[in-house]
């Protein structure tokens, strides 16, 4: 029985060291990104629900923007606070803001895509930039950098959300390193041309892409996924690129309890379930890999079972994928996370683990 788990351990990193080097790696270890601004004209989308105070921070960074050609598209998803008295302000202040004001509808109720449709259907301009109420670009420069990957052919660019740092907290931790991880999937992917996702923080697609697969209409029945699963259905090879420059990064306010945290990746979890079959199938590969590498670990070595080899094989697998996160995480400005991966990684295992039983047995809460 043991021997067979020792091969079976010897199989799983395998499948790691395939992800981590032949896939992650495509990523990590990709040439710098340089900027090459291209002029296009574009609108910044942003929809917001009851954000009040989020598009009060970040509305004004937006428009400091230094592009020659483009306007913000400002989306008040029927918000029951001031979002949408603030909007209004900030229209009258901006000569480049558009407002689009969503009424409940019943078939669409509390619909994030339906608000979102009638968003891009108000843009004037043919690119199509988005990132969320409650986000901010690290630069004056965020729209060039993004729109600087367009070219002829590839009219999808995927780009990188991340979190802000919290000082002395575990939790943060433990959300940027997903973030990193998460980023670190969707973008190798892409570049081995088999885009399969997105993040809504920081997108941009040319307008013809979203009436190409007719908007979001397949998986309007889904609440979540205006990013996600559009990129997954119109995203392919030739379509698609990343930006992954630190001009053209997104930062977010990180949820502060874990309980606010685990409910946001419920969502993101039940979302995937929608992906095509092979986007389905490699994710979960990678996690089916990854649990049970440290669960033959702590058998193996329980049972002593040719433990200077398990140990061997144990210490390869962490230099490869500590160099593969670490790279990554250089590449996205989040250095830090590099001496706690370790750590981290498997707190994330077992929170992903509690995360899919959860979902079993209850279905999470999406945009109200």
């Amino acid at each position: 029985m043991l021997i067979t788990l020792f091969y079976f351990f010897i199989a799983i990193v395998f499948i790691q060291l395939f992800y981590y080097l032949g896939i992650f790696g495509k990523f990590a270890f990709a040439k710098p990104q340089h900027v090459t601004p291209k002029k296009l004209p574009v609108s910044v989308i942003v929809c917001a629900k009851n954000e009040e105070e989020n598009v009060k921070k970040y509305v004004p960074i937006l428009a400091q923007q230094d592009y020659p050609d483009f306007e913000i598209v400002l989306i008040d998803d029927a918000s029951s606070d001031e979002t949408l008295e603030v909007f209004e302000e900030f229209e009258k202040q901006f000569p480049n803001i558009r407002l689009v004001k969503v009424e409940n509808n019943e078939a669409f109720w509390g619909n994030k895509k339906y608000a979102l449709t009638l968003g891009i259907k108000a843009a004037k301009k043919d690119y199509l930039l988005f990132t969320d109420a409650d986000c901010y670009p690290t630069s004056k420069d965020w729209i060039t950098a993004m729109t600087s990957q367009f070219t002829m052919n590839k009219t999808i660019v995927l780009g990188y959300g991340g979190y802000e740092k919290v000082e002395r907290s575990f939790l943060n931790k433990m959300i940027r390193f997903e973030t990193i991880l998460t980023a670190l999937q969707y973008f190798s992917w892409a570049k081995l041309g088999l885009p399969y996702m997105g993040v809504g923080r920081n997108l941009a697609y040319k307008k013809e892409e979203f009436f190409n697969v007719n908007g979001f209409i397949d998986h309007i029945q889904v609440r979540s996924g205006d990013d996600d699963l559009f990129i997954n259905q119109a995203a392919n090879k030739a379509n698609t690129t990343i930006s992954y420059t630190p001009e053209s990064f997104t930062y977010s306010e990180p949820k502060k309890t874990y309980k606010e945290w685990f409910t946001q990746k419920r969502r993101h979890i039940s979302t995937a379930e929608h992906y095509k079959f092979f986007d389905k199938m490699q994710l979960g590969l990678f996690f089916i890999s990854q649990l049970f590498f440290f669960l033959l670990v702590i058998i193996l070595l329980a049972f002593q079972f040719q433990w200077i080899a398990v140990l061997a094989i144990l210490a390869t697998r962490y230099t490869v994928v500590w160099t593969v996160i670490g790279c990554a995480a250089g590449k996205l400005k989040e250095n830090d996370l590099k001496i706690w991966f370790p750590v981290v990684e498997i707190a994330l295992i077992l929170t992903q683990i509690n995360i899919f039983i959860t979902n079993i047995f209850s279905k999470p809460v999406y945009w109200k």
